[in-house]
């Protein structure tokens, strides 16, 4: 155990000692399509290699597709975009990678079958021969069915106790979004159809994988859970939260699981529950004190212990993407520094990783008036301690 505690501190010291790093590159030139929704990870020669989705839209545009692009070690320009995935006349969308165990590469997005996100099945393909130029050779396709214990009467009791904590009466638009819920509750279709995925998967000590997803359909979120290596997957119980989706996971040192989400709702700030059974079942979806516009957000454990989170923190819009961090596995969050502080532009969806150097890699969509890319950012623990002026 001392051994342990001394290499946990030695990780510490080095990460908050380090001369302060930072950089920054569009992974492509602004672009006049449609590109969004990044995942990011680390190969095992070092090489980043980052998907997101491009096309004429999003579910609507039928011609959406799953591209790539790789850093080479030591280069500083990106290869061009190259094709992942495609399912041709069908929008493919979110994407999120990640590297297992036995380093074969994973990623995930989904089909939209009927241009709606209640409409998507969420597909995924595993590489183990990656490292070469322009997209890896998949070796296994195939899609994630989920089949979740009926959750009705569970999340029909809590809808019925949010509403009765409303402090303003429904508009029409609202009580028509409701009634709607409450009809697909009881529907087996929308309670195994429309679940995708946005954030990198979790790999705990026992191996358990869980693939973080959420539904549009009823606006909250559920893990797909493998306990044989990605052979087969089910489903856990859901995180209803009613406006909570695109959840993140990190593990503390007591095993605990907690999870941060989007709001998709009126509350504004970023979601929040906890497992204590390894991801099986959740507990109430809280409110933390993290502003959140309606944003796709990230989170990673540092190798140090420490946890860093990267979100809009804004109550209203996408124009700042701030990287917050906390040493005491989430109570609370001591430094924020910003990746974009704009008065215009959206900077949003972000993946994030710490790569075997110690740095922290973020990719997330960049958007301004000439364009839309990929950008990049890589830099330290010490260079978000900085204290500076953003």
């Amino acid at each position: 155990m001392s051994q342990l505690l001394s290499v946990a501190s030695l990780l510490t010291l080095l990460s908050v000692s380090a001369e302060p790093s930072y950089q920054a590159e569009l992974v492509f030139p602004l672009d006049e399509q449609h590109n969004h929704a990044p995942g990011i990870v680390e190969c095992p020669h070092g090489e980043l290699l980052v998907s997101w989705y491009r096309g004429s839209g999003e579910r609507t545009a039928d011609d959406v597709a799953v591209y790539g692009a790789r850093l080479r070690r030591g280069d500083t320009r990106w290869s061009a975009p190259f094709v992942m995935a495609d399912r041709p006349g069908f929008p493919d969308c979110n994407t999120a990678m990640f590297i297992d165990p036995q380093e074969r590469l994973w990623l995930f997005w989904p089909t939209i079958i009927a241009n709606s996100w209640e409409s998507c099945l969420t597909n995924y393909k595993v590489s183990s021969d990656y490292a070469g130029a322009g997209a890896p050779t998949w070796q296994r396709s195939d899609m994630i069915l989920l089949k979740p214990d009926d959750f009705q009467a569970e999340a029909e009791r809590l809808l019925e106790e949010r509403l009765s904590r409303l402090e303003q009466p429904l508009d029409e638009e609202d009580k028509k979004e409701i009634d709607s819920i409450r009809q697909r509750l009881g529907d087996k279709l929308y309670q195994r159809l429309g679940w995708q995925p946005r954030c990198k998967p979790t790999i705990l000590p026992s191996g358990r994988i869980l693939l973080p997803l959420y539904s549009d359909t009823y606006s909250f979120s559920i893990m797909a859970i493998s306990d044989d290596q990605g052979e087969t997957w089910y489903a856990s119980q859901p995180l209803m939260g009613f406006g909570s989706i695109q959840p993140a996971v990190l593990r503390r040192g007591d095993g605990t699981l907690v999870a941060y989400m989007r709001e998709n709702g009126p509350l504004d700030r970023v979601r929040v529950s906890e497992s204590r059974d390894n991801g099986t079942t959740w507990g109430p979806v809280g409110v933390s004190e993290l502003p959140n516009p309606g944003s796709g957000l990230d989170a990673v454990r540092l190798e140090n212990g420490h946890w860093l989170l990267v979100y809009n923190d804004t109550a209203r819009g996408r124009r700042r993407l701030a990287v917050s961090l906390s040493t005491d596995e989430g109570k609370s969050w001591t430094r924020t520094r910003y990746l974009e502080n704009h008065e215009q532009g959206a900077y949003h969806y972000p993946a994030v990783i710490q790569s075997r150097d110690g740095l922290i890699h973020v990719v997330y969509s960049y958007f301004v008036e000439g364009g839309k890319s990929m950008k990049h950012a890589s830099f330290n623990e010490s260079w978000l301690r900085r204290e500076v002026a953003d």
